[in-house]
């Protein structure tokens, strides 16, 4: 059953969204979903050839990335609320934008980038053509959760998808200030 919602994520079925948000089991399985996508994604994010620096910065990555996943989806379900008078709960976000956030796999690739530079000209796209249909599909599923119209979710989602950028990016700058680089990180353990 699993698989089947994880492919209906992928192949944009807007029916999986429908039944994660009913499903109120399910809200283990999107955070264990988050997760492991956020550590995959994160292993070809911190790609490097020392396995300590590469691990650290998987680690760290993942345990921002699920922070930054929980306030999007907190702000995604606020501002429906709040803006449009969504009648949606945060755990149903989470249980929809969890599935949804299966997209961010493709960022374990990555990994192939740190064999060869040469080799990050072929993935670097792909990522990028990752987040954005993870973007799409956070909209799909928003869509669903929040039964507003689509320019309402749409700005809904963007809010929240700007919050989860800027958490990924403030927290770099401020390791990068503190000196606590994955390099750095992974010196203190090493």
């Amino acid at each position: 059953m699993l698989m089947d919602r994880i492919i209906g994520a992928f192949t944009f079925r807007k029916g999986v969204y429908a039944e994660v948000e009913r499903d109120t089991a399910f809200s283990t399985t999107a955070w264990i979903l988050v997760i492991v996508v956020a550590f995959l994604s994160q292993l070809g994010a911190a790609a490097s050839a020392d396995l300590t620096t590469w691990l650290t910065g998987a680690v760290v990555g993942t345990v921002t990335a699920v922070i930054a996943f929980a306030l999007a989806a907190f702000v995604v379900s606020l501002v429906g609320r709040a803006a449009f008078n969504a009648d949606v709960t945060f755990d149903e976000m989470v249980r929809t934008l969890g599935l949804a956030y299966v997209w961010q796999v493709v960022g374990v690739i990555g990994v192939v980038g740190a064999l060869s530079p040469a080799l990050s000209c072929l993935t670097a796209p792909a990522v990028f053509v990752a987040w954005l249909l993870g973007l799409i599909a956070w909209i799909v599923a928003a869509k669903e959760a929040l039964d507003l119209e689509w320019l309402q979710t749409i700005v809904t989602v963007v809010i929240g998808w700007l919050v989860f950028a800027a958490i990924m990016v403030a927290s770099r700058i401020v390791l990068g200030l503190l000196g606590l680089t994955v390099t750095g990180v992974a010196g203190l353990l090493g």
